[in-house]
This record gives C-alpha cells, structure tokens and sequence, in this order.
C-alpha cells in the first residue's frame, strides 16, 4: 500500500508541474493570437485603400513569425500532452492492477475473519487467556485488527475515487490534444495563404521600384531635416548654458534637471511605449530594404504602426523643449529629460505648447494617418542623450 501512495504522490508532482508548464506555453499561445489580431485590424485599415505597401508587407511579415511563433507553441504543447497521456494511461495501468491485488487480499481477509473470528471465536479468544495481562493483550490485538481493516477499506476508497479523477483528468486531456490538432491545421493553413501573399506583395512591389526608390529619398530628407533640427535645439540649450555661465561663473546644471537625468537614466528598459497600441514596423540603425536590393534603410529611432486616431504620449515626465509645425508636411515634439531628449515625430495636431511640463503617459499630440496612400499611420520615435542618437527599443519595456 505504500508503494501505491508513493506512485500516487509522484503522479501529483508530475501533474502539477507539467499543469505549470502547459499554463505558460497557454499564456504565451494567448499573448500571441491577441497581437495577431492587433495584426488583423491594422491589415483591414490599411487595406482600405488596397494599395500594396513597404508598411503592409513589413505587417504581414510580422504576422507571419508570430503564425510560426504560434504553430511552435503548439506544437509544444502537443509534446506535453502526448507525454502526459503516456505516462498517465501507464499509471493508471499499473494502479487499476496493484487494487485489484489489493482488493483480492482484503477480500481473503474478511473470508478467513468470518470462518474463524465470529463474535463467538473472539469471546473464547479472550476467556482463555492465562492472566489478566495476556487477555488485555489480546483485546488490543482484536482492535487493532479491527482498525486495519477498516482503514484498508477506506484508502482502497480513496483510491478508486483518485483513479476515477484521474480517467477523468486523461480523457480531459485527450479532448485537448484533438482540439490543439484541429487548431494546428487551422493555422498551417493560414500560414500558407500569408506565405502567398507574401510573394504577391514582393512581385509588386519590385515593380514598382522606381517610385519606392523615390519615397525613400523622401523620407530621408525629411529624417535628416528633423534630425537638424535636433541638433539645433541640443545647441540652443548648449548657448543658454554658456551665457548663464558667463554671466554667473562656475555655474552648475541645477539639481532638478540633474534628478531628472538621473530617474531618466535609471528607467532604461521599464520605460512605457510612445503610444497605448501599436506595432514595431521599423527599427533603430541600418539594416537591408524589404523589396530594394542593394539599398541600406536608416532609421534614428523607431517606427510604430498603430491604429487610426491614436495618441502620441510622453514616455517620461519632462518639458517641451519645442514644437515643429512642418516636418515633412507633419508635425513633431520633442521633450527634454534633463540630459536626455524624446522626440515624436508625424502628428497630425498637438495638445502641448513649448516650455509646458509634461508627466509619464501623458498625451501629446495625435498620430498622422496617411489616407492618400495605403491609409497607415505611424509614430516615429528617437531618444537622444545630448547629441547622441540611442536605440529606444533597449529603453522601452518590451
């Protein structure tokens, strides 16, 4: 019998920590069909205009490694319920065969007890004892015997239940497996349809070549013209703090905007994103073009692809160090962190002013949605200490 606890122990363990692994790859299954939808909604906004885009197929692309993501977590959790299944029908095996011994065993018992242990048997049992002592000893025996046998019934009890529970938790599980199965499929299949897409958007847009070189030109003049802009505010501060010191030398930076930098600096990868939602659709530095051979892209920031009409926010508290009416026909911010600077930049309107303190979430301005073209709408970010460009995605909680 206490072997059959032991394994029954064993089985509980295995349950509850492969129950824990399931739970997290279930988790992240569900973190990853949310952001697919996500995917979805912005797909159907862009796709209102029905133009193939750079920004659609880096979207779709996205969508389609999160689909691998996603066909892998499966996959993993089909392993774990296979081993599951396995092991549990071995158990549940191997226990059905150790009550059956046991049941057999506690069933002789009884039969031999009622042939030779009747109220009768047990009442000579005790008088013929030879002294006081040896019939005390043998009504402690009598009872013990009664006590074994019935705490044998009750764990034989206790055991069957716990066998029923754990048909139940195995049929459970099978039903499981079959619904992961159906859901794999499922998304095999819509990983192919992304997969053609993915050529039909590659065959078009290499023939448009020539446009996509040109909107590239563009967008890099306009990078470079926020990119001066930038400078000229760093060197702006630069001049007020020479003359601050020429005119009161040995002057220091103040405690507040030192604090500032400090918190600022101690925030690195916990500060909240530039917007409640959105997508990375382009990433800080130089990397190859999507559809363009031999064509490096520079990005000072980062690219967000959102939703129609969402909000640009301070992802630090800070002040508005000035407001550009006319980058590339859009507007930008940028907010100064002591040291630091954060820049957002293709706004449609803004709800600060310059010199205006600014706390940690808080709106700035609406985000630009490009009707005329594929209908996106995207949030460029950078993040400056001094006069030096970071990558934000390492300051960002990801």
């Amino acid at each position: 019998m206490k072997n059959i606890f032991v394994c029954l122990f064993f089985l509980f363990v295995y349950f509850s920590s492969d129950g824990q692994s399931i739970n997290d790859l279930r988790k992240e299954k569900e973190k990853t069909s949310q952001e697919i939808d996500y995917i979805n909604h912005l797909l159907k906004e862009t796709n209102q205009n029905a133009k193939i885009s750079i920004n659609r197929l880096t979207i779709l692309e996205r969508k389609m490694r999160l689909q691998e993501s996603l066909i892998s977590n499966i996959n993993s959790e089909l392993n774990y319920l296979d081993s599951t299944i396995i092991r549990s029908s071995r158990n549940l095996d191997s226990l059905n065969a150790d009550l059956i011994v046991i049941k057999n065993r506690y069933a002789g018992m009884i039969r031999y007890a009622r042939r030779n242990q009747d109220q009768n048997n047990q009442l000579v049992f005790l008088l013929s004892a030879e002294d006081f002592n040896q019939a005390y000893k043998r009504f402690t025996y009598l009872k013990q015997y009664a006590d074994y046998r019935r705490t044998q019934a009750e764990e034989i009890n206790g055991l069957k239940e716990k066998l029923s529970q754990l048909v139940v938790d195995l049929n459970k599980r099978k039903e499981e497996k079959q619904n992961l199965l159906a859901s794999k499929i499922s998304q095999s299949d819509k990983y192919a349809k992304q997969k053609s897409d993915q050529k039909e958007y590659y065959s078009v847009l290499q023939k448009k070549e020539k446009d996509l070189r040109k909107k590239l030109e563009d967008q890099q003049k306009v990078a470079l013209r926020l990119e001066r802009e930038i400078e000229k505010s760093i060197a702006e501060e630069a001049r007020k703090t020479a003359a601050r010191s020429a005119k009161t030398p040995g002057i220091k930076p103040s405690p507040e905007l030192k604090n500032l930098s400090d918190d600022f600096s101690m925030n690195k990868g916990k500060l909240p994103w530039p917007l409640q939602k959105g997508l990375i659709t382009d990433h800080f530095g130089e990397h190859p073009d999507l559809v363009l051979k031999h064509v490096i892209r520079r990005n000072s920031g980062v690219d967000f692809t959102t939703q129609s009409g969402e909000k640009a926010r301070a992802v630090f508290k800070g002040v508005v160090s000035k407001v550009l009416p006319n980058i590339g026909g859009n507007m930008a911010i940028i907010l100064r962190h002591g040291s630091y600077l954060t820049v957002y930049s293709n706004l449609s309107n803004v709800s600060v002013q310059v010199g205006q303190k600014v706390d940690t979430k808080q709106e700035i301005g609406t985000v630009y949605t490009d009707k005329e073209n594929d209908n996106k709408t995207v949030l460029k970010f950078q993040l400056w200490y001094e006069n030096n460009k970071l990558d934000p995605e390492k300051w960002l909680r990801m």
